[in-house]
């Protein structure tokens, strides 16, 4: 089991660094407020309020301080307090006095978050600063490398996120151990800019975002909507291979439809508000799971029937909010690569690991070698999960039993399920190191009890099934967007929206290489010609920029030859190859899809 962030020298350290920046900040600003200072994913951030802006230039002094600070070999000591004295300790901090409110009463925590544990109110203090908090931190300053953090920038933040409350100043940090990691991780960054998938997307002419259509509804233009169709097209296929059916559904559905599910209201605050159709009331469908129930329970089923595997490319519509829409990873209107599975209570683990396998396949064809599995359990002591424990512990040991069979290696992770059943996420790290959760699994016995699905078993009973829901891309948008940053645009070419650039040396061998263009296309190949009037070099460039794998030139010496000049997207030069060679050899790395590019 990998160690949890929380648990790790980086968290201690982080978590240090953003009590050394507030001791810097109030050095600078006498007079401010904090308020919270957590550590976060590769960094940390504490919000103030202060008597003016922030600027660059105050950003570089509070880090030249906090170097001093740390320099100064300071131990973090810790210490319990009574609700009384920690209001007089931060008697001038309103923030902290709220907080404190909040653990006296039991329910939130130092970060104002809800909690379970009794209300411990404890404190940390290095050199001059001390902070409401419950740890964990190094145990002195000296264990933090003053060469190895470093403040990224300043953001505006609302006090516990309500847009109602007061508008504070974040401040982002950075810390690591070495110096080498943090110039790798800024290295990172920058690279991260130059994939940014809303970047690309709008420079590959993929998918656009218009402020009429509205937020977080992206448009697929025709070289998006290639990739994506290419995509489906591949799942689609396996799909059927693997003995799934296609469905369609709608996009919206009666309120009493997600209320029988649960989605309604458990999740209500990421769903839209419900319209009136004729005196009833329907939702904009936030899953597609009920409806694909609904199909199932349209006719008898037997035991001979089972398991029947229902697959749609549904879309799906949730309630963000507007500072938390991102390009193409986080939207308001997403399509699922959806399938359930209703199975008998005997093929659970066969149908389990058979739907692994393919999620498995998905990733080693799409070259996504570095993931890890994650197997998401029930919080017993939260309200947001639904069903009997002795279903969820039935559901829990099938995932762990067929995990072990598999030989997956995973970690449990609990209060991570789904609010009707345990879950097996897998976590993919792309080129950057980034996580993204991608492809997942559920077992789900409660909502075949809620919705009182049936079949006929061989002892002419009637028996209930098992249901499994599984998503190996997550979500078309999520998906594209997280491909767009992984291969930075330069997509394999059986992927590539545009495979080959076709590019005559003068105007006199257009109709030569529209020609070939005809045979490629007849082949299955997606190829343009470029008869624009610029010069030849200005359209190999113009090719690469749209990191098009293939561009094939025609001359004189080619039109009488009946060959093309092939180059690459990287700027190699294959010379010459006769037209029907150079297309068996692109039939067979698309057909293959391999990511090599010859």
């Amino acid at each position: 089991m990998p160690e949890r962030y929380e648990d790790s020298k980086l968290y201690r350290i982080r978590h240090s660094a953003a009590h050394i920046m507030a001791q810097a900040v109030l050095e600078l600003f006498p007079d401010g407020h904090i308020a919270i200072g957590p550590p976060i994913e590769d960094g940390f951030y504490y919000d103030f309020e202060l008597p003016r802006a922030l600027t660059e230039d105050d950003l570089a002094a509070i880090e030249k301080r906090m170097r001093e600070i740390i320099k100064g070999n300071h131990p973090f000591v810790r210490r319990e307090v009574s609700a009384a004295e920690a209001r007089k300790l931060f008697a001038n901090q309103p923030y902290k006095l709220e907080l404190i409110d909040g653990l006296e009463k039991g329910g939130t925590d130092e970060y104002g978050n809800k909690t379970s544990q009794p209300p411990v109110i404890s404190t940390y203090r290095q050199d001059t600063f001390e902070d409401l908090c419950r740890g964990p931190h190094v145990a002195n300053t000296s264990e933090i490398n003053p060469d190895a953090i470093k403040l990224m920038s300043i953001a505006g933040a609302y006090w516990r996120g309500d847009s109602n409350r007061e508008q504070l100043q974040r401040i982002y940090g950075t810390a690591w151990e070495t110096a080498e990691e943090l110039e790798d991780y800024l290295h990172r960054l920058e690279e991260a800019k130059a994939r940014d998938h809303r970047k690309l997307g709008q420079e590959l002419g993929l998918f656009t975002l218009s402020p009429l259509v509205g937020k977080g509804l992206p448009l697929w233009k025709p070289k998006g909507a290639i990739l994506r169709d290419t995509l489906e097209r591949f799942l689609r296929t396996e799909q059927m291979n693997s003995g799934y059916q296609p469905v369609i559904t709608p996009h919206i559905g009666k309120l009493d439809l997600y209320r029988t599910s649960g989605h309604y209201p458990y999740y209500k605050d990421s769903q839209y508000s419900p319209i009136d159709v004729d005196g009833e009331e329907f939702l904009l469908k936030p899953m597609n799971c009920p409806h694909h129930i609904e199909i199932y329970r349209s006719e008898p089923r037997s035991y001979r029937d089972l398991p029947i595997r229902l697959a749609e490319f549904g879309t799906v519509y949730r309630y963000e909010q507007s500072g938390e829409l991102t390009g193409l990873t986080r939207v308001r209107g997403f399509t699922v690569d959806d399938a359930h599975l209703f199975v008998r209570p005997d093929q659970l683990e066969e149908e389990f690991i058979n739907v692994v396998r393919l999620i498995q396949f998905v990733f080693d064809t799409m070259g996504f070698k570095d993931f890890r599995a994650r197997v998401g359990t029930r919080d017993a002591n939260s309200d947001k999960f639904v069903g009997a424990p002795e279903l969820w512990e039935k559901a829990t040991n099938a995932i762990l039993a067929a995990a072990d069979k598999l030989g997956l290696n995973y970690h449990v992770a609990e209060g991570e399920a789904a609010f009707y059943g345990p879950k097996l996420d897998f976590i993919f790290r792309d080129v950057l190191k980034r996580e993204w959760q991608l492809g997942t699994v559920q077992v789900d016995y409660n909502l075949p009890e809620r919705f009182e699905l049936e079949y006929m078993g061989e002892d002419n009973q009637m028996h209930r099934p098992v249901m499994i829901h599984r998503a190996p891309f997550g979500s078309m948008e999520r998906f594209t967007g997280i491909l767009i940053e992984h291969f930075a645009g330069a997509f394999p070419v059986w992927l590539a929206p545009v495979q080959a650039r076709l590019i005559p040396v003068a105007d006199r061998h257009v109709e030569y290489l529209q020609g070939v263009a005809a045979q490629m296309k007849a082949a299955g190949l997606r190829v343009e010609v470029d008869s624009d009037k610029a010069r030849m070099n200005a359209k190999i460039r113009a090719a690469q920029e749209q990191k098009i794998p293939w561009m094939l030139i025609a001359g004189d010496r080619d039109v009488e030859g009946g060959t093309v000049s092939v180059r690459l997207r990287t700027g190699e030069d294959l010379g010459g190859m006769p037209v029907a060679e150079f297309i068996q050899k692109a039939r067979h790395i698309d057909a293959s899809k391999s990511l090599a590019l010859i």
